[in-house]
């Protein structure tokens, strides 16, 4: 029997909001808090404030998470001005990264520099295995700045960059993963299906809202998989409203995609689930029924665990200080 972990982050205007938050699953579908809704781990470094998670179980048996440096509790008054544009230019070229042997004890948080010397803050990272090269393609938001085009007045132009690692200490130099001609992109999730890669970003515009693409290559070239924007049209409220797709795999077969909902303030705010029997179909129909959260669940990474490994985060006290030294 499959379980499953969910690393994410809650809306609050609060700096304890933007910090590490564990929810676990049975099934898949019903979710429950950890260490009762309060963080599992906090930020110290950077601006103390993380966001956007991604978590990946590596071959050497060890965990990672990865997450943006970025706290809006805290700077986006005092340093941003309330602007995401001056973010994208000025925000963190650093991600933040904790190490772990058993997802209960980690080992002190890294800062790892991604970012390219002509680009802006690195956001929302993901992480893929490559079976081909044997090492991990970290995949991350990033402007490219100094863009001609005079549609980009600020300068800047959101795409997809990507990294190459095989141990997590050291990266190659970043590259383009993916850029849409005809408008900026985040939020990029990959999953692989049948020797075929699937790519979800959201787009800022043509149209606004996640899309899907596709590739037999794991950094591409990518083609849009028009039949996932049928389903994407119908959102109540316009597409534009839902962003940081997350997808995994159900043990008893499947696809769920989360898509993070952010068209009300405060906790209406979240996770709206929608399930896909392939994703060769790229047809996703979305099921909030059939799922359940303790709380608006916020961009993050679902890992499957064991049933041993749920029991032991279940059941951790991660309030105890001695579980950081």
């Amino acid at each position: 029997m499959q379980y499953y972990l969910f690393v994410h982050f809650k809306e609050k205007l609060t700096p304890d909001g933007e910090q590490v938050y564990f929810g676990l699953s049975k099934d898949g579908y019903n979710w429950e808090s950890v260490n009762e809704g309060r963080p599992v781990l906090y930020s110290v470094l950077g601006e103390r404030g993380v966001r956007d998670f991604t978590i990946v179980r590596a071959k050497n048996g060890k965990f990672y998470i990865l997450a943006t440096d970025l706290c809006l509790a805290y700077e986006m008054t005092r340093t941003y001005h309330e602007s995401w544009c001056l973010i994208k230019r000025e925000g963190s070229h650093n991600l933040m990264l904790w190490e772990s042997d058993d997802l209960c004890h980690f080992k002190p948080q890294r800062e790892i520099t991604v970012g390219h010397e002509n680009g802006g803050c690195c956001w929302a990272p993901d992480v893929i295995y490559d079976e081909e090269n044997d090492d991990y393609i970290l995949h991350w938001s990033s402007p490219r700045m100094h863009m001609d085009c005079k549609e980009y007045i600020d300068g800047m132009k959101m795409c997809i960059w990507y990294s190459r690692t095989k141990d997590f200490k050291t990266f190659t130099e970043a590259k383009i993963l993916y850029e849409k001609e005809d408008s900026g992109i985040i939020d990029s999730c990959m999953i692989k299906e049948n020797g075929r890669f699937y790519l979800f970003v959201k787009s800022e515009k043509h149209p606004c809202g996640v899309i899907l693409l596709q590739s037999d290559k794991i950094t591409g070239p990518f083609s849009r998989m028009n039949q996932f924007d049928e389903e994407m049209a119908k959102l109540a409220g316009g597409a534009g409203n839902y962003e940081a797709p997350c997808i995994y795999k159900l043990d008893k077969g499947g696809y769920v995609l989360n898509l993070d909902f952010f068209g009300l303030p405060g906790k209406g705010q979240g996770y709206v689930p929608f399930v896909a029997d392939t994703m060769a179909s790229g047809v996703f129909r979305r099921s909030d029924k059939d799922f359940s959260y303790p709380y608006g669940f916020k961009h993050g990474t679902i890992l499957p665990i064991s049933e041993e490994e749920y029991e032991r985060i279940k059941t951790f006290d991660y309030d105890n200080e001695q579980y950081r030294k």
